[in-house]
């Protein structure tokens, strides 16, 4: 039987957009009039077809049904969490590494004092929450056993927990178990939760929210010639079986983000492709991360090979994300990006 995705297009920002919805032209992001689309793309495996909002009617009772299902998903508000607010696009996922290895900062802040600054500073500069690492899963690296990844962030999480808000970036259940009892407020697994079997208990037992994120094989072989039959629908039905999995293991809450893995095992065709068409997942009903920040893209476009001054690749991907109503950037160069953001809304707005 074929099956039918629906992609919301042709966004509007700002002042327009509230404008377009108020004279009902344009259909809002879960209920943010500052952001809305006028135009779906009705995507099979084998065909795409663009339409305007208008032209729904015109469609087969049973398609129909279906794009004003996904559009209901799209439009609904979402609700805050974890401190992140729904009601603004985009939030920031500040980046601190305690690794020695991290493809573009490894290093540079795994002692005590330098992190505990980072991630201050990371804060104040705007970042809604700050994501704690100590391991790195850049393409290539290696598993770290878990006491070494736990020595690693415990002491800064110990003393900035209670600070400032905190997503930790694990794949291992037992260090997920510590952080939420000390008080993390999301748990951020780059595995898609495939990692540690026992991950599910754990989510499930305390109720956190947590990011699923696509990754195609594990960080040491996932840059070795990923394929997929469509990349953005293979994605797309991916996140679909997990969350009918979730909510079969007993996990019923919606406190739940979607990360289609920028970098994790995609080529830069695949990467494009996934940005470009980044919209799709909103039909799923869950907010949106993306993490574009630094990313080998970036060099792979400017042939530019220095990960560390990657920001204007950053910037404008980070706008156009935050133009197809992407929900949450995970971001290295946070006050860059922010000042990028809020000279963008001004000249849009007046």
């Amino acid at each position: 039987m074929k099956r039918y995705y629906t992609r919301a297009c042709n966004f509007y920002y700002g002042n327009l957009s509230k404008e377009l919805v108020k004279k009902k032209k344009s259909i809002s992001l879960h209920q943010i009039k500052e952001i809305s689309f006028d135009h779906l793309e009705i995507i099979t495996r084998k065909s795409k077809k663009k339409i305007s909002i208008n032209q729904i009617r015109n469609l087969s009772k049973k398609l129909r049904k279906k794009v004003n299902s996904d559009i209901k998903k799209i439009n609904s508000r979402k609700r805050n969490f974890s401190n992140l607010n729904f009601k603004k696009i985009p939030n920031i996922l500040g980046v601190l590494n305690l690794t020695p290895d991290s493809f573009s900062d490894g290093g540079k802040f795994n002692t005590k004092k330098k992190g505990i600054i980072h991630a201050m500073n990371l804060y104040k500069e705007g970042a809604d929450l700050i994501d704690v690492g100590g391991e790195s899963t850049r393409p290539g690296s290696m598993p770290v056993n878990e006491k070494d990844e736990w020595n690693r962030i415990n002491k800064i999480l110990k003393l900035i927990v209670n600070r400032i808000p905190i997503s930790l970036d694990t794949r291992k259940s037992k260090i997920m178990q510590r952080g939420i009892e000390l008080g993390v407020k999301l748990i951020n697994d780059i595995s898609g939760l495939n990692y540690d079997p026992k991950t599910l208990k754990v989510l499930k037992k305390n109720k956190i929210p947590f990011v699923i994120q696509h990754s195609m094989g594990i960080p040491e072989n996932m840059q070795k010639n990923p394929n997929y039959k469509n990349e953005l629908l293979d994605i797309y039905d991916f996140f679909e079986h997990k969350i009918k999995l979730l909510r079969s293991k007993g996990i019923k809450h919606n406190n739940i983000i979607l990360d289609p893995g920028i970098g994790f095992g995609k080529s830069l065709k695949h990467n494009m492709n996934l940005i470009r068409g980044i919209s799709i997942f909103h039909s799923l009903g869950f907010p949106i991360l993306v993490g574009n920040s630094r990313k080998r893209f970036i060099k792979e476009i400017s042939k530019k090979n220095d990960s560390n001054t990657r920001i204007g690749g950053t910037m404008a991907s980070s706008i156009f994300l935050m133009m197809q109503g992407v929900q949450i950037l995970r971001i290295h160069d946070v006050n860059e990006v922010m000042q990028g953001i809020k000279v963008f809304s001004k000249l849009i707005n007046n």
